[in-house]
Order: structure tokens, then C-alpha cells, then sequence
């Protein structure tokens, strides 16, 4: 069968940040901990306004990682969608846009 693929051999699609999916894993491992951390503050009664900076401190560290997969995204997978072009390009613009508002909303 000449063109057809086989999908027990065919490349899975290779997203964006598969490149740094180890630095990923270790940052969100990091934040992990500090989810930890704040835990434990409010167990211990530490002091409100310690506890919200670390709060700060964890809020920052996700939108650093959800903005780095973010660009990945944009430059990987929208970026060959569009230079395929059809319907499939307008609809990863559309999630997209959908992600980036999402992210300004929080």
C-alpha cells in the first residue's frame, strides 16, 4: 500500500516543549515544593504576609513556566499549522488566543 501509513510505525506528533520537558518537570517539581512549603506555613501559623509573599512567589513561577510553554507553543505548533494553512491554522490561532486570554485573566 503504497502512501499509506502505518500508524503502529508512524511518529507520534512532537509537541513544542518536548525539547525541555526535563527543565519543565524540574521547575514544576520546584513549585511543588513550595505549594509545600506554604502548607506548612499556614500549619505552623506563620505570619499572613509571609505567607502571601510566597504565594507571590509560586503565582510567578507558574506564569514564568505557563508563558515559556506558551512560546513554544506559538513557535511550534501554531507556527506549522499556519505554514500548512486550512482550517487547522485558524483553529490553533483560535486556541491560542483562547490560552493567552486565559492567562491575562489570572
Amino acid at each position: 500500500m503504497s502512501g499509506v501509513t502505518d500508524p503502529e510505525t508512524a511518529p507520534a506528533h512532537v509537541h513544542g516543549y518536548i525539547h525541555r520537558k526535563d527543565d519543565h518537570l524540574k521547575r514544576l517539581r520546584r513549585i511543588e515544593g513550595q505549594v509545600r512549603g506554604l502548607q506548612r506555613m499556614v500549619e505552623d501559623e506563620k505570619y499572613c504576609i509571609d505567607i502571601l509573599t510566597q504565594v507571590s512567589a509560586v503565582n510567578s513561577a507558574l506564569q514564568s513556566v505557563a508563558l515559556g510553554l506558551l512560546e513554544e507553543h506559538l513557535s511550534h505548533c501554531v507556527a506549522e499549522a499556519v505554514a500548512t494553512g486550512g482550517p487547522e491554522a485558524d483553529a490553533k490561532v483560535r486556541e491560542a488566543s483562547a490560552a493567552i486570554a486565559r492567562l491575562v485573566r489570572s
